[in-house]
């Protein structure tokens, strides 16, 4: 049970990466367009059209394929003002039902999203916009993001149950815990110590 679940994280962690970097060249791109749009409208007075449409579509899709890589990197806002007071059981037990909760917030918003996604196919729904989207098209890519975070979810969720089951605290800690001062930190200093390696290595 256990090698099976490290395998799905596993494939789940080169999905949320690959899915993180599609989102942040969707932001680019947003950005991109967004800006050269301000900038012809203020120069020669035209515009190209859609670009806050688009934009906006970018923001949604964008953000539900990072869920995964934010939650497996223990990057999402967490409310720790008690949280290190607590002993490790304690907090193991509010990781995994964090964790559960999470799972359970989401497997609403997919499944009222898929519901969404439903009714503008079958009215063929389509922006009221200049673009005139058909709508299916943002939101099929939006529940993408929603599926993939539950599929990241699910076997986050065993492990984490297997360990606190098991007594392997720290590694309810690793998968679910809240991310320390002392661990964001030295995340912090590997990130700084990566980009500088390139540059010491030019310079000798």
């Amino acid at each position: 049970m256990i090698p099976l679940l490290d395998r799905w994280l596993a494939l789940a962690d080169r999905l949320s990466i690959l899915a993180v970097r599609v989102a942040g060249a969707m932001m680019l791109a947003a950005a991109f367009l967004v800006g050269i749009d301000v900038l012809l409208r203020k120069t020669v007075l035209i515009t190209l059209g859609g670009a806050d449409e688009l934009s906006g579509y970018a923001f949604a899709v964008g953000t539900t394929w990072a869920l995964a890589f934010t939650l497996l990197r223990r990057a999402n806002v967490r409310v720790d003002a008690l949280y290190g007071w607590l002993s490790v059981r304690v907090t193991s037990i509010l990781d995994l039902l964090a964790l559960l909760s999470l799972f359970i917030f989401v497997g609403y918003l997919t499944w009222r999203a898929v519901l969404v996604l439903q009714d503008s196919l079958l009215f063929s729904t389509r922006a009221t916009t200049p673009l005139g989207t058909p709508l299916w098209i943002p939101q099929s890519l939006w529940i993408v993001g929603f599926l993939l975070f539950l599929f990241t979810i699910i076997p986050l969720t065993l492990r984490a149950a297997i360990a606190l089951a098991t007594g392997d605290l720290p590694k309810v800690r690793h998968l679910a815990g809240a991310m320390t001062l002392e661990e964001s930190a030295a995340e912090e200093a590997s990130h700084t110590a990566e980009l500088r390696a390139p540059h010491s290595g030019s310079e000798r």
